[in-house]
C-alpha cells in the first residue's frame, strides 16, 4: 500500500464533506456538529484500522496531550489522542479534538519533543478551526463520490483512490481540500509558542520537518500530487527555521528543560513490538545495542528485546532482559508492572501478584497496573476482586475494548450470561465490529434478565448509533 504523507489526511476531509455538505448552501459548522462528526469519524476509524489503545499507551500519549492543552487556553472540545497501527507516515486532526498518530510516523521519531511538536501542530489545526473553514469552501464535493473515495483510501486498495479522484473530482475541487499554506503556518506558529511555554526545545519541529522532507522526496514518485493535502515541507521548514532564529529563548543558557526519553522510548518500543516484523525489529534493536548511541538508548533497546522475547514466548529470556532494564531504572514503577505482566504470561501468577499489588498501592490511578493486576487476580481465581478492578478501568477508560471482553468472560463464568452479552456488545462496539455490536445491543435492550441500568445504556447507545448513521 503506497505511503501517503499528510499531517491532516484527505480521507478526513472527504469523509466530512460527504456527511455535512449534502446541500450546495454554504454554512458554518457549529461546535455540536463538529462533535457529532468527530464521533462518527472515530467509529469509522475503529472499523477500518487497529487502534493501539492499551492503558499504558493511551495514558502516555493523552498525558502529553494534556500538557500541551494546559498552555493552549480554553477549549471547546474534550481532546483524545489515538495511536493507529499503520505503516502510513501520517497524523491527522479530526473535528472535536480527536488526534490520530500512525505508527509509521512514530517509528521515525527519536525523542519525545518530536512527538509533542507534531501533536501541538495538530492541536493548532483544531484550535484554529481550519477543518470547519475548509468544509465551508468545499460544498461542491458530492456525497457518493466522497464515500467511495473514503472507502478506497481507508482500506488501502491500490489504484482505486487514484481512479476515483481522477474520474470524479475536478482538479480545482481536489486541490481545495488541502490545508492552505496560511493554515499550516498558523498551526506551526501556535505549536512553536506552546512548546516554548512548556520549555520544550522547538528545534524538534525543525527535525521532524527535515524527516518529513526526506520521506516526501523518497516517496514522491509513488504518491500522486493531488493526494498530498500537506503543503511542501520545504516551505514549512523555512518558516519554522525563521521562528527559531528570532526566538530570544534560544539564546538563554539552559532555558529549555532536559527531557528524559525513558517514557517515550518505552512507548515507542511497545508500539513497534506490536506492529513490526519481529526479525527486522530484532536487527534494528541489535544495531542500537552495538551502535554509537547513548546509554539510555542502549538500555531501552534491551527493553524492546525483552518485549520481543516475550512476544515469541521466550519468557525467561524476556525476564532476563527486563531485569537489566530494571537495574538501570530501579525507581520506575511501570517496569514492575511490565515485569508482573511478563511473569503472568509465563504462568508465575504469585510473583506477578506481588509486584502488581505494590504498583497499584503506589499509584491507584494507574489503569495499566490496575488492568494487569485484574488479569492476575482472575488467573488466581479471585474473580470478584478482578471484576472490581475491571469496572474501575472501564469507568476511567470507557472506550477500551479489551476490558469489556474480560468483564464478559468473568460474568459468563459466574453464570450471568445476560451481563456477559452486554459487555461483549461494548467490546464489539469499541473494537469497530459494528454489525455484531448492534446485534448484541439489540438483544441486551430487550433482555429482561439484564439490570435496568444496562438495558437503558444499550438503548441509549443504539439511539446514538442511529443518529450518527443518519447524519
Amino acid at each position: 500500500m503506497p505511503v501517503r504523507f499528510f499531517c491532516t489526511c484527505l480521507f478526513l476531509f472527504l469523509f466530512l464533506s460527504a456527511q455535512l455538505l449534502q446541500s450546495p448552501v454554504v454554512r458554518g459548522m457549529t461546535i455540536g456538529e463538529e462533535r457529532e462528526i468527530g464521533e462518527k469519524l472515530l467509529y469509522t476509524v475503529r472499523s477500518q484500522f487497529k487502534l493501539l489503545d492499551d492503558p499504558d499507551i493511551s495514558q502516555y500519549i493523552n498525558g502529553l496531550g494534556r500538557d500541551v492543552l494546559t498552555v493552549a487556553g480554553l477549549q471547546y472540545f474534550k481532546y483524545h489522542f489515538f495511536v493507529v497501527a499503520s505503516d502510513e507516515f501520517n497524523a491527522f486532526a479530526a473535528p472535536s479534538g480527536l488526534i490520530f498518530f500512525f505508527t509509521g510516523l512514530i517509528r521515525t521519531m527519536d525523542d519525545e519533543n518530536e512527538l509533542v511538536s507534531v501533536m501541538a501542530h495538530e492541536i493548532g489545526h483544531v484550535v484554529s478551526r481550519h477543518i470547519a473553514r475548509r468544509l465551508e469552501k468545499d460544498a461542491k464535493v458530492g456525497a457518493a463520490t466522497t464515500a467511495l473515495a473514503i472507502a478506497s483510501m481507508a482500506l488501502g486498495i491500490p489504484g482505486l483512490s487514484q481512479g476515483l479522484m481522477t474520474g470524479s473530482l475536478a482538479a480545482g475541487q481536489a486541490l481545495s481540500l488541502h490545508f492552505s499554506r496560511q493554515d499550516e503556518e498558523e498551526a506551526d506558529r501556535l505549536a512553536f509558542t506552546w512548546m516554548d511555554k512548556l520549555r520544550r526545545d522547538p528545534r524538534a519541529m525543525e527535525q521532524m520537518l527535515r524527516t518529513m522532507r526526506r520521506i516526501t522526496r523518497y516517496r514522491s514518485g509513488q504518491v500522486p500530487a493531488y493526494l498530498l493535502t500537506h503543503p511542501d515541507p520545504e516551505a514549512r521548514l523555512s518558516y519554522v527555521q525563521s521562528l527559531i532564529e528570532t526566538d530570544e529563548n534560544q539564546k538563554k543558557h539552559q532555558y529549555y528543560r532536559k527531557i528524559d526519553n525513558f517514557d517515550f522510548l518505552r512507548f515507542k518500543y511497545r508500539i513497534l513490538v506490536q506492529t513490526e516484523d519481529p526479525r527486522q525489529l530484532r536487527i534494528m534493536l541489535q544495531s542500537v545495542l552495538t551502535g554509537p548511541g547513548s546509554d539510555q538508548e542502549k538500555i531501552m533497546a534491551r527493553y524492546g528485546l525483552a518485549l520481543l522475547e516475550a512476544r515469541e514466548l521466550n519468557i525467561q529470556k524476556g525476564l532476563d532482559e527486563l531485569e537489566q532494564v530494571r537495574r538501570r531504572y530501579p525507581d520506575r514503577t511501570i517496569l514492575k508492572v511490565d515485569l508482573g505482566d511478563m511473569y503472568l504470561e509465563g504462568g508465575q501468577v504469585d510473583r506477578a501478584l506481588e509486584l502488581l499489588h505494590q504498583a497499584v498501592k503506589r499509584d491507584p490511578t494507574d489503569m495499566y497496573a490496575a488492568f494487569v493486576l485484574a488479569r492476575a487476580l482472575a488467573g488466581k481465581g479471585e474473580k470478584n476482586e478482578a471484576r472490581k478492578l475491571y469496572l474501575t478501568v472501564a469507568r476511567e477508560m470507557p472506550e477500551y475494548p479489551r476490558v469489556y471482553f474480560e468483564l464478559g468472560r468473568i460474568e459468563s463464568e459466574a453464570g450471568r450470561e445476560a451481563e456477559s452479552r452486554f459487555y461483549l456488545a461494548k467490546y464489539y462496539l469499541y473494537g469497530g465490529r459494528m454489525k455484531l455490536a448492534r446485534q448484541y445491543l439489540k438483544n441486551a435492550a430487550r433482555d429482561e434478565k439484564l439490570p435496568v441500568s444496562m438495558r437503558r445504556e444499550a438503548e441509549d447507545i443504539l439511539k446514538r448509533l442511529k443518529k450518527l448513521k443518519d447524519l
